[in-house]
């Protein structure tokens, strides 16, 4: 199946950014105006940003103010390319300090929702939105002259000038957040500057990532042989989905049962992502090897490290079998396939060098030292972008939409040393609580509802007209765009009462149902 097509490379906008706390929404938002992005550093060379063939670039906001001693900078020669560029907030400020207009440190502050007055209907960016709407503003500085040859297209109340356009030299400039939800028509202004200032077109799809993604797989893979490692969650399927689109049977994933995952996730994948797929997969059932070894452990990290150690002990031993039996047909195994997201290149280092294997992948983390090529299929793609290819690629819909679940599993949601036992408990009572969330619809509201079964704990209770001594549970359903930051989802009592009624009805030695009402920070999401 080697082959090595012309590989399509979308048309790019370029997200700058100046430590934004907004900059991987920015490229979100443009994302969803169906447009390639990427987020590069402020501190890359405007020439290595030119090099990266760029239809428009966009500057982020920051907490800097432009008179800062070693604040963040740029180059004229970027505004001098003729890539169309929007400067936001910081961003904004920049554009105007460098092309000889005046920021001034008034002292005058705008944060959080405020009222713009647009002054040119017609402009490129504001066309078609109200002459007043309601944008979110973060600044100290204000512009209060535009550059030579900028027409002032907005003001505020204390900002004279709050957007300003030079359709000539395609440069645009806002002091407002348009990514965030509280700027109104935000994402029109944004779309605005895409379409008609860098007169892009909306042509990256689902379809076209998939189309590329194939390509470039066969192109780097070739006739050899590739390793994925499964875990059952959303990523390293939809990225062994797409390798197997692009290279059928030369691919053969892994699955390692370490008996700690939720009830039916098992099945799920060794029949259902079959089904879906055709993939080969091996699975090496370690759940007895797993649960010995965590024998006596209540420590958390302890347990991570004992898990992650066995998960590395027995995917290597598995590798090993594979490159064996490939070799004894005269084939090469020399790719490994991991489900690396866009977040995990920018956080890493923005993408630039080689890509490590994360730590925290998967169950405990490959071993580093696995001589493999990486295959990384969804490197340039968010979390809800990585479920829609699944869908694309026809994954069943309990695989693409699961919710997000550590990787030692159930491991860390008992508080107390894992046994056979409580892992029985806790999946039962795990199932009930997903079973009552699906069928009052909330499966889409909420990020996740871990259980957590506290094994150390008792307390009493009366079931069926006699005292018992039985273990509680935690709810813990969180809402979350990102899992950096989460509040408690306040789900409808009546579906509590019935999680709650069901879980200490049905599963023996569960005799409490409690729920956590933590947001993130202060708490996490894992209880462990």
């Amino acid at each position: 199946m080697a082959s090595n097509p012309s590989e399509s490379t979308p048309d790019t906008v370029l997200v700058v950014d100046f430590g934004a706390q907004y900059a991987q929404l920015i490229a979100r938002r443009v994302r969803e105006a169906r447009v390639y992005s990427e987020i590069v550093p402020s501190t890359m060379p405007v020439a290595e940003m030119l090099a990266k063939n760029p239809k428009a670039i966009i500057l982020s906001g920051g907490p800097s103010s432009v008179y800062t001693q070693g604040a963040p900078s740029l180059d004229r020669e970027l505004f001098e390319a003729g890539v169309p560029v929007l400067g936001i907030c910081y961003g904004f400020q920049l554009m105007a300090t460098t092309l000889g207009g005046t920021v001034d440190n008034t002292g005058s502050r705008e944060y959080g929702r405020t009222r713009l007055t647009v002054a040119k209907a017609s402009s490129t960016l504001f066309e078609g939105t109200p002459s007043e709407q309601q944008v979110w503003m973060s600044h100290g500085d204000a512009c209060s002259a535009a550059p030579e040859g900028f027409t002032v297209t907005a003001s505020t109340e204390l900002v004279p000038v709050a957007a300003f356009e030079d359709d000539g030299r395609k440069l645009y400039g806002i002091q407002h957040h348009p990514e965030v939800m509280h700027s109104t028509f935000g994402q029109q202004v944004l779309e605005h500057f895409l379409y008609r200032g860098a007169g892009l077109t909306p042509s990256w799809t689902t379809a076209s990532i998939v189309d590329e993604q194939v390509a470039a797989i066969r192109a780097q893979v070739g006739g050899k042989r590739a390793i994925c490692g499964l875990s059952g969650g959303v990523d390293s399927a939809v990225a062994a989905a797409l390798v197997q689109r692009a290279i059928g049977d030369q691919l053969t994933c892994v699955y390692v049962d370490h008996g700690l995952m939720r009830k039916g996730e098992t099945e799920q994948v060794e029949k259902d992502f079959v089904a879906a797929t055709g993939v080969q997969l091996k699975v090496v059932d370690a759940a007895d090897r797993f649960i010995d070894a965590l024998a006596g452990v209540s420590d958390p990290e302890q347990k991570r490290k004992i898990i992650g150690r066995e998960f590395i002990r027995v995917f290597e031993t598995a590798q090993a079998e594979l490159v064996a039996e490939a070799g004894a047909a005269g084939e090469d195994v020399a790719f490994l396939v991991q489900g690396t997201l866009y977040p995990d290149v920018v956080e890493s280092g923005g993408g630039t060098g080689a890509a490590n294997i994360k730590s925290h992948h998967n169950v405990g983390g490959l071993p580093e030292d696995l001589e493999f090529e990486l295959v990384e299929p969804l490197r340039k793609l968010f979390k809800d972008e990585v479920r829609m290819v699944g869908q694309e690629l026809g994954l069943p819909e309990e695989i693409v939409q699961r919710q997000p679940f550590p990787g030692p599993g159930l491991g860390i949601r008992i508080v107390g040393e894992v046994t056979r036992q409580r892992l029985d408990l806790l999946r039962e009572a795990d199932a009930i609580a997903r079973e009552e969330l699906t069928a009052a619809g909330l499966d889409r509201d909420i990020w996740q509802c871990p259980v957590v079964l506290l094994a150390d704990v008792r307390s009493v209770g009366v079931q069926g007209d006699a005292r018992t001594y039985g273990h509680p549970v935690v709810l813990r359903p969180v809402s979350s765009e990102d899992a950096m930051t989460a509040d408690w989802s306040r789900l409808p009592y009546d579906v509590l009462a019935r999680i709650s009624t069901r879980i200490t009805n049905e599963v023996a030695e569960i005799n409490r149902v409690t729920l956590d009402v933590t947001s993130k920070p202060p708490g996490t999401i894992e209880w462990e």
